[in-house]
């Protein structure tokens, strides 16, 4: 009888294990892994359509998918959330995306822009929202990016409290959050000098600032499997 009991609650707490790996990886590898073609569209700033991390993510999915992956990359460069909302069905929902990534509130921050956090927020929000109502089953995935220094600082002065509503409305919604800024943040405050080698400009980063802070995230994130 005890023996009976011990492996019920065995496999009870089994079955729970694998409900909480599986929950902890994401929609897009889940499908690939089934040999579902998926869709993904990448949507935001510079930081997205110059973005080394784009290339990098679809080179590694094509490979570890082959055939399976169509990657669009939406971003545009000084393009801010007002923009994101007005061109989401052209640029995203008529693409029928399986999952979205996003990131606007690097220049959401720009003052130049008039975006208050607010509107911020409720473009995202509204962003969310459309792309829900034309696909229920679309993963939507919120990021955060890096932290600025020197001139584009100057010009984004408030750009951590435009970060905290990504990280609040990711929170809010259920959505999966990739929180590049907090692992910027440490390589900033401990390593300035590899900083300004992996973002030479201040603003965006390069091929190897990519490929050893924001690519590596990604697929931890989403579960592929890193050689």
């Amino acid at each position: 009888m005890r023996l009976k009991c011990f492996a019920t609650h065995l496999l009870a707490l089994l079955l729970l294990t694998l409900n909480a790996i599986s929950a902890d990886g994401s929609q897009l590898i889940d499908n690939l892994n089934q040999g579902k073609p998926q869709t993904i569209v990448t949507y935001g700033t510079s930081l997205t359509e110059g973005g080394a991390w784009v290339g990098q993510l679809r080179n590694t999915l094509e490979t570890q998918y082959p055939d399976l992956v169509n990657f669009i990359n939406s971003g545009k460069a000084g393009m801010w959330s007002t923009w994101g909302a007005d061109n989401l069905d052209r640029l995203v929902i008529d693409k029928r995306p399986d999952t979205v990534f996003i990131e606007f509130a690097i220049n959401d921050a720009h003052v130049a822009n008039q975006v208050s956090l607010a509107q911020s927020r409720a473009n995202l929000k509204n962003m969310i929202a459309r792309i829900r109502s034309a696909n229920q089953y679309a993963e939507i995935i919120l990021m955060t990016m890096n932290p600025t220094v020197g001139e584009s600082l100057e010009r984004r002065p408030h750009l951590q409290e435009y970060y905290q509503k990504v990280r609040e409305v990711a929170k809010e919604m259920k959505l999966r959050l990739i929180d590049h800024d907090r692992h910027w943040q440490s390589l900033l405050e401990n390593d300035r000098a590899l900083f300004d080698q992996y973002v030479p400009d201040g603003l965006h980063p390069g091929s190897t600032g990519c490929q050893q802070v924001i690519t590596p995230e990604i697929l931890k994130s989403l579960g592929v499997k890193q050689h």
